[in-house]
């Protein structure tokens, strides 16, 4: 198109030199000349307009030219400010969005089957990638970040003392004796070797057997049949010391500084045990593994329920119109918010891309993006300034 336009203007000088030669003889030229010396004047004006905005004419460094190279930081800038209020504003977007139905088109694809179980071992691999891609020790931290500092940073005994009275409420507590009394009832009975061996070893040698016998069964028939009496008896009076050191240590877990100042020295060292730190490590280890099974049967029924139940959901959209409106307005507040939150950075984006792109480059692709029109627009000066010429020739004439 170059060629074009720059051989059209060597036409139109050939036609004036011609013209001029022949002038006399052959008085007709004057047309000829007038309008091929008007075409030479529209083509070199219109050369030098297109050629000023992308380099210097003839490397002269005439002033306001080349300007695309000159100003290439200051187009970026206007560029990234038009497309942030003529494409990113929220007025554009929640129109195209309405027109999108954004709703309606999930649903629609996650009701077909096909797409239901993309979507769903994508998921699946996607989690494993993901949780592959952390560092064991990181996540490690994020735990006990999250669940140790938060325990630590808690005071215990308050709430041991809030647990204790939701137990106590309604005498739930005393099934918890009457479990307890039963249990200890049953370990006196198992252990009577035990209690015998110890009776034997703490006597002198000198007393007979039958007497340790008799001491074992006084021992053992008197716990018995006072564990037997304390849980029949829901007014015995060692459950009226039970619930009296009960209330009393609920109180002290609120208003006690030792009691409370105990709990917390006992928390910190539960928690410094190296059981409990190998615990929140196994925490993630053990999500880490299952997240690998899980992807490892990808074909398997869990993906199927998956994908199963994102299908029932497209199609349970589609049936109903009230959840498909509410569903594309959650969608397109969505997409709005990220918009107005990130449209000033786009804007960014552009002229800080613009900005370091080298001049020639810039110029170069700009050029190339408008193409052949810029050369339309020397060849439409040079016919448009032959006319005009001609005009002006007929109305001297």
């Amino acid at each position: 198109m170059k060629l074009r336009a720059a051989g059209l203007l060597i036409l139109a000088a050939v036609a004036f030199a011609i013209s001029h030669y022949l002038g006399a003889q052959y008085p007709w030229l004057g047309w000829v000349q007038a309008f091929s010396e008007a075409a030479m004047v529209g083509g070199l004006a219109d050369w030098f307009a297109v050629t000023a905005l992308f380099r210097h004419p003839l490397g002269l460094p005439i002033p306001h030219t080349a300007i695309i190279p000159s100003r290439k930081d200051r187009v970026g800038e206007v560029l990234g400010a038009f497309v942030e209020r003529n494409f990113l504003s929220r007025q554009v977007i929640e129109r195209r969005l309405l027109e999108a139905k954004l709703g309606e088109r999930l649903a629609k694809f996650l009701s077909e089957p096909a797409n239901s179980m993309a979507v769903a071992r994508h998921a699946a691999r996607g989690l494993v990638a993901a949780a592959e891609s952390m560092r064991d020790d990181d996540v490690q931290a994020m735990i006990d970040s999250a669940i140790l500092d938060r325990i630590k940073a808690a005071r215990v005994a308050p709430f041991i003392g809030r647990g204790l009275s939701l137990i106590t409420a309604g005498n739930r507590h005393q099934e918890l004796l009457d479990e307890g009394i039963r249990l200890a009832a049953r370990a006196v009975t198992e252990n009577e070797d035990l209690i015998r061996e110890r009776i034997e070893a703490e006597t002198p040698w000198w007393i007979p057997g039958a007497v340790d016998e008799k001491i074992l069964r006084k021992i053992v028939d008197g716990i018995e049949r006072t564990l037997k009496e304390v849980g029949d008896d829901v007014n015995h009076p060692l459950r009226k010391r039970f619930d009296a050191a009960l209330e009393k240590f609920i109180q002290d877990l609120h208003s006690s500084p030792e009691v409370m100042e105990r709990a917390e020295q006992l928390k910190e060292e539960i928690l410094s045990d190296d059981a409990v730190r190998n615990f929140s490590s196994s925490i993630w280890k053990d999500i880490k593994a299952g997240l690998v099974r899980r992807a490892e049967r990808a074909d398997e029924t869990d993906v199927d329920m998956i994908s199963s139940g994102l299908a029932r959901l497209g199609s349970a959209i589609l049936d109903d119109p009230q959840l498909l409106e509410r569903v594309d307005g959650w969608l397109r507040n969505g997409v709005l918010g990220l918009v107005e939150r990130y449209q000033s950075e786009v804007s960014q984006l552009i002229a800080t891309t613009v900005r370091g792109w080298d001049p020639t480059a810039t110029s170069q692709r700009i050029e190339l993006a408008i193409g052949r029109d810029l050369q339309f627009i020397r060849i439409n000066g040079t016919i448009v300034g032959g006319l005009v010429g001609l005009l002006l020739y007929a109305i001297a004439r």
